[in-house]
């Protein structure tokens, strides 16, 4: 029976097979560091293939690059030995919700999602730490020895401290935040989507590196607008030139498949339409008529009668828009003004009841989408007049962003990887319950500890004394809080307030950290029992779940079938149990196949025999032959 790799997995082997089947002739042995034989891809051999003329060494081309890149990128294709634990007594309707906030590093959160959530994607929204001289970022420690990323990664003890202070002093200050945005935008772009959308706040320090690190990961073709936000309302007098603004980037997965929704006509381009000629269809406003001429045809040139009795060409140096026939349809249906004395240059009409709305533009003003102020007070107001987080976006903000990418009518999936206080979750509830969407997000947050801090007044020494003790508690109460806004008169339909916990941990089971190729027979002998001490069957399940790639939302129930607690994912996507103590037999084989799952688990260490353990493949194919059977 095969076993579960438990692991997320090994990028640069998948790359490799990829590659081997693309081009087999580059494919090659060589020695590793450690005098094996291993398979690798002849890169220079390669570049020859694709070149005129002789290659010798690297070609200079167009690029971004800096100290610590390939590194990153090597942390990124890296596999991971972790899980996700489910926290029942910190989420919110466990058993029912679609929502999901992952405690953790959020590197290890995009890698263990990737096998689950790949391509699913519909919009990724982040704001990540600026690189201002003092935020804290993420340490991925790209020169370490490879024991000590042993045990960064889990495979040993903690290493401990994950956040260090990237200050200016720093030899390598814009190298270190590249390194760190890197491989988690890359992964990011994997987990998109072929429709999706990713919007990135930053602001001026590093928006110029940003664009390039995103031109390289989705192409430069896959740009679509750098927004401007006006974050302020009045400017900051102690700045010779107070900054007004951040960026917001926005990128495609593919900008051919892309859409976004219109915004909303609001009050004030609402005055713009009028109804003079008293249009049984309500209120107009007139847009231009003429094009420029460039390679328009010949019947978009013509002269135009006006009721007045004026013969009208086209202006000079242009042409009419639309074709004759086209233009005289329009003016039988009363859809082309000409002033109200009927001599003027006539102009389409646009009615206010058939406008979708409006498209959006890259100047985003605080009126619009508010500002930090807001913010500030936003969360105030939810902590009972505290200010429990530093400089969080406003709700109205992130709102617009569901908006624009995502559907109503479909179960889009928002992630932010970056979570902060929350407000991305609180915007997909706030989408939802305007317009009656079924979105679902993912938030990951970093179990950043918050410090007591000195100044009584700052916002993290505020969240400390309200008995915070780390960034993701913090934001998982802001959910809460603002879900209670979305309770009730809503009409007729309900907004999901809930959300299930899941926490970044080391693998639940103890034989993970050794590679097929590194067991030896010494080591079989603690292999009778491979799960670590205290690890629930919960905690399998969704190691389980993440490692066969099965939605980490769905509903999970548990019934008990001749005494043993069976899980039930989605009645039938999955069927786990987790008995250890050697009591599954047949009879208990034959009653689980009889629910026909399309997945079925067990643990290893369950069997009652060997000889129950070879049959059980034999028992499904006979009653439920389109179960896949694995054990762990």
């Amino acid at each position: 029976m095969e076993k579960l790799q438990m692991q997320t997995p090994e990028a640069v082997k998948i790359n490799l097979e990829k590659l081997k089947a693309l081009f087999p002739n580059f494919v090659t042995e060589a020695k590793n560091p450690n005098g094996q034989l291993v398979q690798v891809f002849d890169f220079e051999l390669f570049r020859q293939e694709l070149s005129e003329q002789l290659v010798d060494g690297q070609q200079e081309r167009y690029q971004i690059n800096w100290p610590g890149k390939r590194e990153s990128l090597l942390l990124a294709n890296s596999p991971i030995f972790k899980t996700m634990r489910p926290l029942k007594d910190r989420s919110i309707g466990f058993d029912s919700t679609k929502n999901l906030f992952i405690e953790g590093d959020n590197l290890d959160a995009l890698k263990l999602l990737q096998e689950t959530y790949l391509g699913k994607v519909k919009l990724i929204y982040i704001d990540p730490p600026y690189n201002t001289g003092s935020d804290l970022i993420y340490d991925d420690d790209f020169s370490m020895a490879n024991d000590d990323y042993l045990k960064q990664s889990g495979q040993k003890d903690d290493l401990g401290g994950r956040l260090i202070a990237n200050t200016e002093s720093n030899g390598r200050f814009h190298s270190d935040w590249l390194s760190m945005i890197y491989p988690r935008i890359k992964l990011a772009k994997n987990l998109l989507a072929n429709d999706g959308l990713i919007f990135i706040s930053i602001d001026d320090g590093e928006v110029h590196n940003l664009r390039k690190v995103c031109d390289e990961i989705f192409g430069d073709q896959n740009f679509i607008a750098n927004i401007v936000w006006q974050k302020k309302t009045s400017p900051d007098a102690r700045m010779a030139i107070s900054a007004a603004h951040d960026h917001i980037l926005l990128y495609a997965k593919n900008a051919e498949l892309m859409s976004l929704s219109y915004l909303q006509i609001d009050d004030e381009r609402r005055k713009s339409f009028s109804n003079p000629d008293s249009d049984p269809r309500g209120d107009w406003a007139s847009v231009d008529l003429t094009g420029q001429t460039g390679r328009a045809p010949k019947s978009q040139f013509y002269s135009i009668k006006t009721p007045s009795g004026l013969e009208m060409p086209p202006p000079e140096g242009r042409c009419w828009a639309l074709a004759e026939s086209t233009f005289l349809e329009l003016q039988r249906d009363n859809r082309i003004w000409f002033g109200a004395n009927g001599s003027n240059r006539p102009r389409l009409k646009k009615f206010i009841s058939e406008s979708e709305g409006i498209r959006p533009w890259t100047w985003w003003d605080n009126k619009s989408v508010g500002h930090n102020q807001e913010s500030s007070q936003e969360l105030k107001n939810l902590f009972d007049g505290n200010l429990v987080f530093d400089n969080p976006k406003p709700t109205r903000l992130i709102q617009r962003i569901v908006h624009l990418a995502t559907n109503a009518k479909s179960e889009d999936i928002v992630l932010d990887f970056f979570a902060g206080s929350g407000t991305t979750a609180h915007a997909v509830m706030a989408q939802n319950a305007l317009d009656g969407g079924n979105r679902k997000f993912i938030l990951v947050q970093l179990d950043q500890e918050i410090q007591k801090g000195t100044n009584e007044f700052k916002a993290d020494s505020v969240a400390y004394k309200l008995g915070y003790k780390t960034i993701s508690s913090l934001s998982i109460d802001r959910i809460v809080r603002a879900g209670k806004l979305f309770n009730g008169n809503l009409g007729d339909h309900s907004v999901d307030t809930g959300f299930r916990v899941l926490k970044v941990d080391s693998s639940n089971l103890t034989d993970v950290y050794y590679k097929p190729d590194a067991v030896s027979q010494d080591l079989l002998s603690d292999q009778a029992d491979n799960v670590k001490a205290g690890r629930t069957p919960e905690d399998l399940l969704f190691q389980v779940l993440l490692d066969w790639g099965v939605d980490l939302s769905l509903p999970i129930h548990k019934e008990t079938i001749q005494g043993k607690a069976v899980y039930l994912v989605d009645k039938n996507a999955l069927a786990a149990c987790f008995d250890g103590n050697g009591g599954v037999d047949e009879e208990f084989v034959k009653e689980l196949a009889k629910k026909q799952p399309l997945r079925v688990v067990f643990r290893d260490a369950g069997f009652k025999s060997d000889s129950v353990k070879i049959n059980v493949e034999q028992i499904f194919k006979l009653v439920s032959p389109s179960t896949e059977v694995k054990c762990i």
